[in-house]
């Protein structure tokens, strides 16, 4: 297995859009198309790679520039092939519809330098066997999707999830999309350390507690800032307390009307989130990744405003619940009880630049205070 997310597009049924794709694909930096003609790839740049997939197993006398070739058949005609055709790469496609197929897989996975694997099935059951069948080896595992949200699936299957995604294209966007699906798992975003200016006893209000599908680290939580342009790393209820289990994968996180941070930069107000929501899980180091929601509890509680400064100058402020329990996070992941800040105080927070329509970014005046 190795550590990449390769991105493979199949124009075989792209028709009268093929040109316009991968013209997309280019653009987009994917990393190969995938054709059953070689003439498919002539004028097409060095840096985009050119698959060859032959599923009825006979290589043509001429491979054009194709950089790859993926055919059935057992890894000991490998040196044949490869000999006949040095400089190219070769590996084994597998449809795997039985438990016999399912082996077949296996084995392919672990032996061959590339792996294209094609379930029949919906279930991700038999892509975990394989990829745990294949922990220790060195080549690449791609398996095909049928959409964009299977191949965000593909992405994360065991954590690890396949080395790449062969996805047909039919339509301009669909190489953006597949890009992104790759990219979007994990990330990292710019934190800044702000200092606390005051805090406020502001009476009571509504406050949502945004409970996730996935279990959160001790230095992770999500954004939440009463600005789209400040927010305030909020930490989840990892760390125990005195009156209360751990929940790890809760973060008490403000007012409903404060915004949060989803994919693509967008903000949603806390109020919006309901389950199968997605939002930015954020570590103190930056790291990022994309969280599902299960469910959102809002609940009448009493409030406190926290406001900060930047080291630009710019403010930030958070209305969190008034509680004693209720903490967010400081540099070196130090936990703070939001009851106990105090001027001075340093907290970690994010400064998107840009101002927000229906939580899409948007360069435009809007004044928020």
């Amino acid at each position: 297995m190795t550590g990449n997310r390769l991105c493979w597009l199949d124009i075989r049924a792209a028709g009268k859009a093929t040109a316009a794709i991968l013209e997309e694909a280019v653009h987009q930096g994917l990393d190969a198309v995938v054709a059953s003609d070689p003439a498919a790839f002539a004028g097409l740049p060095p840096t985009l790679g050119k698959v060859l997939l032959l599923r009825g197993g006979e290589l043509p006398e001429h491979l054009g520039e194709a950089d790859t070739v993926v055919l059935p058949g057992p890894s000991a005609e490998r040196a044949t092939q490869q000999a006949a055709h040095p400089g190219v790469r070769f590996g084994r496609y597998v449809e795997i519809v039985d438990a016999p197929t399912l082996a077949e897989a296996c084995t392919a996975a672990r032996e061959e330098e590339i792996a294209v694997l094609d379930f029949r099935d919906p279930t991700k059951i038999p892509l975990e066997i394989v990829l745990a069948a294949a922990a220790e080896s060195d080549g690449t595992i791609v398996t095909v999707a049928h959409d964009v949200p299977e191949a965000e699936i593909l992405f994360g299957v065991l954590e690890v999830g396949s080395d790449g995604v062969l996805m047909a294209a039919r339509s301009v966007g669909d190489a953006t999309a597949l890009r992104r699906a790759a990219t979007g798992q994990h990330g990292e975003i710019p934190l800044v350390e702000l200092e606390v200016t005051r805090t406020q006893h502001v009476g009571m209000g509504e406050r949502a507690c945004v409970d996730t599908c996935t279990y959160f680290g001790q230095d992770e939580g999500i954004l939440v800032g009463s600005h789209s342009k400040g927010m305030v790393l909020c930490v989840s209820e990892t760390h125990p307390l005195p009156y209360m289990p751990t929940r790890p994968f809760r973060v008490n996180a403000g007012a409903i009307h404060s915004y949060t941070v989803a994919a693509d930069g967008r903000t949603h107000y806390l109020s919006e989130l309901e389950a199968g929501s997605k939002v930015l899980a954020v570590t103190t180091k930056g790291r990022t990744r994309l969280v599902t929601v299960g469910r959102v509890k809002i609940e009448t509680r009493p409030l406190i405003s926290i406001d900060a400064v930047a080291p630009n100058g710019q403010t930030v402020n958070l209305i969190l619940q008034d509680d004693w329990h209720v903490r967010v996070l400081g540099p070196d992941a130090v936990v703070l009880n939001s009851t106990e800040l105090q001027p001075g105080d340093r907290i970690l927070g994010h400064l998107p630049t840009a101002d927000r329509h229906v939580g899409y970014p948007i360069e435009e005046f809007c004044r928020e205070q």
